[in-house]
């Protein structure tokens, strides 16, 4: 006897997730407040695409110990290796670069889009995220940082996150440069160390001074048992590099007159220290920033996977990145921006309350009684007639024999509505529309003959002419209901 072949097994990728409707529309509703932001700003969109060509992300892929490891990689037909976005500046300095001739500067965009990174999944960290950035390329000023940062205050307070549950932290990166160079890594020669000291910096929100130190120093091992290398620096260089990004070192150079340039500028736009601030702990990991940095934190308590309560911390950041462009045209291009992670600005916005379910009503189901050509005609075309007047809707599109089926189907989709007609109703020119919101209800609240006769009727007979009225007017009944039970 011939053994059955092994069934594939459906598998998820580690890293990746598969989204609901109610995410994405969740998802489409953020990303609407955001975008009307950018866009009062005077911001408009662009899309690149979700491959790039590797030597066009360069030097600056995530992981500059392990290229291949930092980013999903293919080779095209000509052999040219190709690896997905790992964020949506690198493509946009491609982009910029590519058509520099054609694009006017100063070049304001945003874009919203999925990125990629080839590195270890865990508890809320994944391979594939969405983020939304904007940019302005070709400003050389700090007053184009300091509109991004009061551009993401105003974005936190259309999401509907109120003052003192965030705020707009800002360091510049040449402040840091100048720290680095006072403890000896301030040439090109120290730049694998450097970047380990700024990545280092960058994760004082997450492991606190004690975690900084070790990864300045040997390394830190996590709780599962890996181990990431240190800088290896000194007590010495230790001690004054916390000093400096807790606060209580000093240092003046072209990188703190540009802070106090953007200090004025928030100062006189009315951002106080309660939406923006100036902080000398913020890094921001990639190597290419090369002035002003920021990030946006929240500072709200949530408890994390551990079931320690904790601040939720940053959901977006960004910084000056003035090399970028110049790597493919030769010429100084400036720019700045500004980068959102879309799906933990979500996860925030349902812990404070502010993400509540899309009011999207499920489509009206039209029943089909008789499976002959003429009837599934008729069928469908009170289903156009629907739609035409906007209302979503759909036929049955399973086994019609079995009646009963498609009223369990409409009741697992939450529909509102069922049309019914038969021969006798066809005759007769009439349909049957079964509220089936009100027949729920009434089946679960009403047990006596004289509440039922009292009640709204949940199932009517009209002509066939009537169809789009009746159902309109059901519906604007259900909505009334929604609307006083979400008042009560």
């Amino acid at each position: 006897m011939a053994k059955k072949p092994n069934k594939l097994k459906a598998r998820l990728p580690r890293g990746f997730v598969d989204r609901s409707a109610e995410d994405i529309r969740a998802t489409d509703e953020m990303i609407g407040k955001i975008r009307g932001v950018y866009e009062q700003y005077g911001f408009d969109p662009v899309e690149t695409p979700a491959f790039e060509y590797t030597d066009c992300l360069g030097k600056f892929l995530p992981d500059t110990d392990r290229p291949n490891a930092g980013v999903f990689s293919v080779q095209d037909e000509d052999e040219q290796w190709m690896s997905l976005r790992y964020d949506l500046t690198a493509p946009l300095a491609r982009h910029v670069s590519e058509n520099i001739n054609e694009i006017q500067l100063p070049y304001r965009t945003y874009r919203a889009g999925w990125v990629f990174r080839n590195e270890k999944p865990g508890p809320g960290r994944f391979r594939q995220f969405m983020q939304f950035d904007a940019d302005t390329v070709g400003a050389p000023g700090v007053q184009a940082d300091a509109e991004m940062c009061m551009m993401m205050a105003d974005t936190m307070e259309a999401l509907g996150i109120p003052r003192g549950d965030y705020v707009i932290r800002v360091n510049n990166r040449k402040v840091l440069d100048g720290v680095l160079e006072a403890i000896g890594l301030g040439g090109e020669e120290h730049e694998g160390r450097r970047l380990t000291v700024l990545r280092a910096i960058d994760k004082l929100d997450k492991f606190g001074i004690e975690g900084v130190k070790l990864l300045l120093g040997a390394g830190r091992k996590d709780e599962s048992g890996d181990f990431t290398k240190g800088a290896e620096l000194d007590a010495a260089a230790i001690e004054q590099i916390v000093g400096f990004v807790s606060g209580t070192g000093s240092l003046e150079n072209e990188g703190m007159t540009e802070l106090n340039t953007m200090a004025g500028i928030f100062e006189a736009c009315g951002y106080g220290e309660d939406r923006i601030k100036i902080d000398p702990s913020v890094v921001r990991g990639l190597e290419y920033y090369t002035g002003c940095v920021f990030e946006a934190e929240l500072l709200f308590d949530v408890t994390n996977e551990k079931g320690d309560v904790v601040q939720f911390g940053s959901v977006g950041g960004g910084g000056r990145y003035d090399g970028l462009v110049k790597r493919f045209t030769g010429r100084d291009v400036p720019a700045t921006g500004f980068s959102i992670g879309v799906s933990r600005l979500m996860t925030a916005l349902k812990n404070l309350g502010k993400l509540g379910k899309a009011d999207v009503v499920a489509p009206v189901l039209v029943t089909v009684m008789d499976g002959d050509v003429a009837a599934l005609g008729r069928y469908q075309k009170m289903v156009q007639d629907l739609r035409q007047a906007g209302i979503r809707a759909e036929m049955y599109q399973g086994n019609w024999k079995k009646f009963g089926n498609q009223l369990k189907y409409a009741d697992r989709r939450n529909c509102p509505v069922a049309i019914i007609q038969g021969s006798d109703e066809r005759e007769a020119g009439e349909i049957q529309v079964k509220d089936l919101i009100e027949g729920k209800r009434l089946s679960e609240e009403i047990t006596d003959n004289i509440t039922w006769r009292a009640s709204r009727p949940a199932q009517i007979t009209v002509k066939e002419t009537d169809l789009v009225a009746t159902v309109k007017s059901i519906l604007d009944g259900q909505a009334d209901d929604r609307q006083r039970a979400s008042e009560a």
